[in-house]
């Protein structure tokens, strides 16, 4: 018999770095004046605290998603990508709120975790370089 793949959720160390989890709506809306990464299947809104306590993640899954067994197959989805991929990816100090799109319920498992790790490194860059003093989360364009 063949020996099971090294998954993140194994022996990878990003997988055990501890993170919160919002639950106030008062969390949620804080967020939402943070900067905001669309990805293939998500939406990543990113906050800074100014604190250096652990990250923290929410999950917004609305009924445009589908019935209570669809909505809660993706947020067993994404909480699970969000250990085995996402966890490392998310800066001390930083609120994160992830909000769902139907895509999510279809797409490939290691693309899905792919994907919100994307979304969380490009918030981290956006949340760095307004720190730094940046007005626009966007560069400018010609036209």
């Amino acid at each position: 018999m063949s020996e099971p793949a090294n998954k993140a959720g194994r022996n990878d160390q990003r997988a055990s770095r501890p993170y919160g989890v919002l639950r106030k709506r008062s969390e949620f809306l804080a967020v939402r004046r943070g900067t905001k990464v669309r990805g293939a299947f998500v939406l990543v809104e990113a906050f800074d605290r100014q604190d250096d306590g652990i990250p923290r993640v929410g999950l917004t899954v609305s009924r445009k998603n589908g019935n209570a067994v669809k909505r809660n197959r993706i947020k067993r989805r994404l909480r699970e990508a969000v250990r085995l991929h996402g966890a490392g990816d998310m800066a001390d100090g930083n609120d994160y709120v992830i909000v769902s799109t139907p895509k999510v319920l279809r797409a490939p498992f290691e693309a899905l975790c792919a994907d919100v790790a994307s979304a969380f490194a490009q918030a981290n860059t956006k949340l760095q370089r307004r720190r730094e003093g940046a007005k626009e989360d966007r560069k400018p364009h010609d036209g």
